[in-house]
């Protein structure tokens, strides 16, 4: 019941609200979004970010919350050695690890492998999960994402950079850019935007107008 009143009293707030102010002021912390997340933002479903393997309701154990920014990243930006020093410690962790934002339903195992590994280009197509086009080189700490997911990365780390000034550093923004434009935001990616922004009250803007990602400086 509390989370349905959250929803409802966001649900009226302007949907002008934007990246680039204070984010989400929505939910204390991490724990309290989820169930909000699954419930609100895929009540019927849907499909992964990396694999886009269909799942339902009943997602089952396999199926988790990836992090796009990585939260060792913003582990970074607080000073803190682990993540649960963060979460006693810093609201403003507790209010960016709880940006739906930034959460995409995601295979656990490929969740894992993926860890706080960079974007970016791998040569071949060496597949370690069947059929998921998404391959990792280990030493160098890159991933390579299939095509069709590109471009809801790219906007969900930009997002994320704008609005909490996490740190992207220039080669990868390069890559990131790139996938914005030849990925554009789909019906998908917008239904999202809207439904994440009656719940939390912040929009992504670079789902509203992708050209506004060329503006950034990194």
């Amino acid at each position: 019941m509390k989370h349905r009143l959250i929803v409802l009293l966001l649900s009226t707030l302007p949907l002008s609200c934007t990246a680039g102010q204070n984010g989400q002021q929505a939910f204390d912390n991490y724990f309290d979004a989820l169930p909000v997340f699954w419930d609100e933002v895929y009540p019927q479903g849907g499909e992964t970010l990396y694999c886009g393997t269909r799942f339902g309701s009943r997602k089952g154990r396999d199926i988790n919350i990836e992090h796009v920014l990585p939260m060792a990243w913003a582990m970074n930006k607080e000073n803190c050695r682990s993540r649960d020093e963060c979460r006693d410690t810093s609201n403003r962790f507790n209010q960016i690890e709880a940006d739906m934002h930034n959460f995409y339903p995601s295979n656990k195992e490929i969740n894992k492998t993926r860890g706080s590994h960079s974007f970016g280009y791998i040569k071949g197509e060496r597949r370690e999960f069947g059929r998921c086009d998404f391959e990792v080189d280990r030493r160098a700490r890159i991933v390579e994402p299939r095509p069709a997911s590109r471009g809801n990365i790219a906007r969900a780390m930009f997002y994320m950079h704008d609005t909490y000034g996490l740190k992207i550093f220039n080669r990868q923004a390069k890559i990131l850019k790139q996938w914005n434009r030849e990925d554009p935001p789909d019906a998908e990616e917008q239904r999202r935007n809207d439904i994440i922004a009656g719940i939390q009250g912040t929009r992504n803007r670079f789902i509203d107008d992708p050209e506004a990602v060329d503006q950034l400086r990194f």
